[in-house]
């Protein structure tokens, strides 16, 4: 989702529809190998006014060639779980979101213990109010049954 916005970040308003089914193809791709050859074509094809756009996939491609192993059923519709986990980033900005304002309400502390201990708290809070994922032990356990040894839970 983050690689498809910052794609369009470099569109102009009115190619913005046609790039994003573009790279709408790439997220698309089944396996790794066809989102590469997705990828290659998308940079020949808007190699001129988008140059930009593909290396910056290129770049990010380590994180998001996992994302291709999941079977495209799961990723458009399939587990709701699954999805949640895969297409969210919710969660994380949240936790961010507080260890932010806890430190940010403090202003400055005395050791870096102490802000260590503050974030530590923050952090306990946060998992205690129960906003994390609630999805993640069923996610978890599809993920363990799919990929088997690549996973530690």
């Amino acid at each position: 989702m983050h690689l498809v916005r910052h794609g369009l970040n470099f569109c102009s308003w009115k190619d913005r529809k046609a790039v994003a089914a573009d790279l709408r193809r790439i997220c698309g791709a089944a396996t790794d190998e066809m989102a590469a050859a997705e990828l290659d074509e998308f940079e020949e094809k808007r190699a001129g006014k988008y140059a930009s756009t593909a290396p910056a996939w290129r770049r990010a491609g380590q994180e998001a060639i996992p994302f291709f192993g999941v079977d495209p059923a799961i990723r458009r519709s399939g587990d709701p779980a699954i999805r949640k986990i895969i297409y969210t980033t919710d969660a994380m900005e949240s936790l961010n979101r507080v260890i932010r304002k806890s430190i940010k309400t403090r202003g400055s502390f005395p050791t870096d213990e102490a802000a260590t201990r503050l974030i530590y708290l923050a952090i306990r809070n946060f998992e205690r109010d129960g906003r994390n994922v609630r999805e993640w032990f069923a996610a978890r356990n599809r993920f363990a049954i799919m990929f088997g040894e690549r996973f530690d839970a």
